[in-house]
């Protein structure tokens, strides 16, 4: 298949003033679960987010609120693809996800909203809630980020910014179903989270002519308290919906991927009703001019300078012979035998008959100069990184 060239990567990676090259992207295949696809006699789906494991399996979560296909819960997955070809997806476990009390989250109401999940050095699993707004306060359930273990077991629950929770839906706070999808763990162990979509004080929603603004959140891995702060511009949505369309386009940050301390692949998940998904890789850098805003009240016409973003590649809703779904997930995957290595992104079929839960393989290599190999690979921390980040 034609590779695609992560536009202005090599530029943002490389260090010390090594001279440019190309970064490509190769998608290797696709596979997908057709919705209604049982295990253990639950329907699987809704999977949100994805992280492999040290055994070179991969931990995913459904964002099944409770109340509608069961419990609460997450899997553990098999992959199986190579340079070639994606061949399937094998559904080793279900687990559910226990409360503070030792409990399961009730199968038959919603009081969570899980998005977000990653492996923590420990080998403990954090993940992320979106939580639940309702107007009634005793049934308003609020976004949070917590660590369990590979059984569900609660361990812990990081202190979120009060910024994120939900008021009223309408003045200030969080807005619903816009919270933390976004969850990635940097290389020093730092737990970084975001908002979907704009905090009611940092402006309105995006749209077809007008961008907003989340707040990506540091969460120390030791205290469990809360740190820096910074903001990331999302563009406007760059498809609208078909004439009479129930409902609008929108757009989101659902996912976070750390590549270093300071720098993530984020992915923006745009959709428009009877048009489709349009998905966009970023490389999204904290810099030295970058501000924390974690004491703005109000990104509303406040003075700050936003993290660097960079588009990495646009997939629109056609891609390399693929119709894209709902793509909310994305994980570092294996080693590939020529020594490349490989991103998995998977898709939330929302339990909709007209979608599937997608998993997709890319091949990540650089494309240098024959001269600049040793200079780029010395810019880029490649050894390092590889050593760092890759779980065999």
């Amino acid at each position: 298949m034609m590779k695609k060239t992560l536009m202005a990567a090599a530029i943002a990676l490389l260090a010390g003033g090594a001279q440019a090259a190309d970064i490509s992207l190769r998608v290797i295949g696709a596979t997908s679960l057709p919705t209604g696809t049982l295990f253990q006699g639950v329907e699987f789906g809704g999977i949100s987010g994805i992280d492999r494991a040290a055994d070179g399996s991969y931990w995913a979560i459904s964002d099944d609120r409770g109340g509608e296909r069961g419990t609460p819960r997450f899997y553990n997955l098999s992959l199986d693809y190579d340079a070639t070809a994606f061949n399937g997806v094998t559904i080793n476990s279900q687990t559910y996800m226990q409360r503070p009390d030792g409990t399961t989250f009730p199968s038959n109401a919603r009081t969570v909203d899980p998005e977000g999940l990653r492996v923590a050095p420990n080998g403990n699993l954090y993940w992320s809630s979106e939580g639940n707004w309702n107007a009634n306060p005793a049934s308003r359930y609020q976004p949070f980020v917590r660590e369990m273990t590979t059984s569900g077991v609660f361990v812990r629950e990081f202190a979120t910014p009060a910024m994120y929770n939900y008021v009223d839906n309408a003045t200030t706070g969080g807005r619903n179903n816009k919270l933390f999808e976004a969850l990635t763990v940097a290389p020093d162990g730092t737990i970084w989270t975001a908002n979907e979509d704009a905090l009611v004080q940092d402006g309105p929603l995006t749209s077809i002519g007008n961008g907003s603004v989340v707040r990506v959140t540091a969460l120390d891995p030791v205290s469990g308290a809360a740190g820096a702060q910074y903001a990331y511009e999302l563009p406007p949505i760059p498809v609208d919906a078909v004439p009479g369309a129930p409902f609008g386009p929108d757009n989101g940050l659902p996912e976070l991927l750390a590549i270093s301390d300071t720098q993530f692949i984020a992915v923006e998940r745009a959709f428009a009703f009877g048009v489709g998904n349009t998905i966009r890789l970023t490389l999204a850098e904290i810099t030295a001019d970058t501000t924390d805003v974690s004491g703005i009240a109000s990104l509303t016409g406040a003075d700050y300078t936003p993290m660097r973003r960079t588009l990495l590649l646009e997939m629109p809703i056609t891609f390399e012979g693929i119709t894209l779904d709902n793509i909310e997930g994305v994980s570092w995957g294996k080693t590939l035998a020529n020594g490349n290595r490989t991103l998995v992104l998977v898709a939330d079929n929302n339990f909709s008959a007209t979608q599937s839960t997608q998993f997709i393989a890319l091949e990540v290599s650089a494309v240098p100069e024959p001269e600049q190999y040793a200079q780029l690979l010395a810019g880029l921390g490649l050894l390092a990184f590889v050593r760092r980040t890759v779980r065999r």
